[in-house]
C-alpha cells in the first residue's frame, strides 16, 4: 500500500482529469462509431455486460488484496473510531443521501429533467450512498497521516458489512422511491462484484503468504496491481460513455445537476463523522480517516450494480459515474480541511 508521492500526484490526484478524458473519448465513440457500443451490447448475461464485468473485476480485485482479515481481530481494542465509522456509513449516510438526492431530483430539478430521469438519478445516488469507500480511503488516510493499521480495520470491517447490509438498504430506499427492484440482478451484482473478488483476494493472500511470506505479498505481489484499478476504471468509463454519448450531448447540464447533491452529501457526511470523532476526543489519525471513509464512496461497486440493475444507458449509471468525477477534487479539499484542523484533536 506504500505509494510514492509521484504515483499519487500522477494518478489519484488527477483522476478527475482522466475521467473527463475518458468521458470525452466514450462520447465520441458513441456518436461517431455507434457500431462499437452496439457490438458490445451483444455480450450480456442476465443484464450484466461481460466486458464491463471483467473490467470491474480488474478494478476491485486489487482492493480486496489489501484487506487483511487478521486485522478484524483488533476491533475491540479501540472501538470508538469503529463505532463512528459504522454508524456514519450504515445508519446515517444512506438515508441522508436519499433525503438530499430526493429533494433535488424529485422536487427542485424535476420540472427540468422529468419524472423518469429524476427517479433514475435518485437510484444512482442511492447506490453511491449505500457503498462506503474501501480503496481510495488508503490514499486519503495517507495524505492526512492517518493510522494505517486502524484504517485497515475500518476498511476490512466495512467490506464485511457490505455483504450483509448493501442489498437491504438499497432495496429499502429504492422501494420507498417507487423504483422497481430486480432482486435477482441486485443479488447477482453483489455476488459478482463483492463476494467473488473478496474471496479471490482472501485466497490470494492466504496462498501466496503461506508460500512466499507476508513481506513478499505486501511488497512485491500487491504493487504489481497498483495501476490496474485506475486502468480498469478508465476503460469502464469509456464503455459507459459510449452508450451515454447522445444523452450527454443532448443534456450536458445534467452532469452539473447530478453533481450538486452528491457534493453536498459528501461534505455533510465528512463533518458528521469528523466532528463526532472530535467530540469523543479521538486522535486525529483516527478521526480524519473516519470522516473521509464516510464521505467517499465505493464507486466501483456502485457503477457495477447500476450497470447490472439498470443498464449501461441508464440515468442511474450516469449518476454513479458523475460520482466518480466529483469525488477526487472534493475529497482532496476535505483532506486539506482535515490537515488544517489537526489542532482540534489531542496529540
Amino acid at each position: 500500500m506504500k505509494r510514492t508521492s509521484m504515483d499519487m500526484a500522477f494518478f489519484e490526484r488527477n483522476l478527475s482529469v482522466w475521467v473527463l478524458a475518458c468521458m470525452a473519448v466514450g462520447v465520441l465513440i458513441g456518436l461517431k462509431l455507434p457500431q462499437i457500443p452496439a457490438w458490445l451490447s451483444t455480450f450480456e448475461y442476465a443484464n450484466v455486460s461481460i466486458p464491463v464485468a471483467i473490467l470491474i473485476w480488474l478494478m476491485i480485485y486489487p482492493m480486496m488484496l489489501k484487506v487483511d482479515f487478521e486485522s478484524v481481530k483488533e476491533v475491540g481494542r479501540n472501538p470508538k473510531g469503529l463505532v463512528v465509522t459504522w454508524v456514519t456509513n450504515w445508519l446515517i449516510k444512506p438515508f441522508t443521501m436519499y433525503l438530499i438526492a430526493s429533494f433535488f431530483f424529485m422536487v427542485v430539478f424535476r420540472p427540468f429533467i422529468g419524472q423518469e430521469l429524476s427517479r433514475a438519478y435518485l437510484a444512482g445516488a442511492v447506490l453511491l450512498g449505500a457503498a462506503p469507500c474501501t480503496a481510495m480511503v488508503f490514499v486519503w488516510s495517507h495524505l492526512t497521516k492517518g493510522n494505517p493499521a486502524y484504517t485497515l480495520v475500518q476498511v476490512a470491517t466495512n467490506d464485511l458489512i457490505i455483504l450483509v447490509l448493501f442489498i437491504p438498504i438499497v432495496a429499502l430506499l429504492l422501494g420507498i422511491s417507487g423504483i422497481s427492484i430486480p432482486w435477482m440482478t441486485l443479488a447477482l451484482s453483489v455476488v459478482l462484484f463483492v463476494v467473488i473478488p473478496l474471496a479471490a483476494g482472501w485466497l490470494s493472500r492466504t496462498l501466496i503468504t503461506k508460500k512466499h511470506g507476508l513481506a513478499y505479498f505486501e511488497q512485491q505481489y500487491i504493487p504489481r496491481f497498483k495501476h490496474v484499478t485506475i486502468i480498469g476504471l478508465l476503460l469502464t468509463l469509456i464503455i459507459i460513455f459510449s452508450f451515454q454519448g447522445q444523452t450527454i450531448v443532448d443534456n450536458p447540464v445534467h452532469i452539473l445537476l447530478i453533481a450538486i447533491p452528491l457534493v453536498l452529501q459528501t461534505v455533510l457526511i465528512f463533518f458528521v463523522a469528523y466532528l463526532w470523532a472530535k467530540a469523543w476526543k479521538l486522535p486525529h489519525n483516527v478521526a480524519a480517516p473516519a470522516g473521509l471513509i464516510g464521505a467517499s464512496n465505493f464507486f466501483e461497486l456502485a457503477v457495477a450494480v447500476a450497470i447490472s440493475v439498470f443498464g449501461l444507458q441508464s440515468g442511474a449509471t450516469l449518476a454513479t459515474v458523475v460520482g466518480v468525477l466529483v469525488e477526487v477534487p472534493v475529497m482532496l479539499a476535505l483532506v486539506n480541511v482535515a490537515n488544517r484542523t489537526r489542532g482540534w484533536f489531542p496529540a
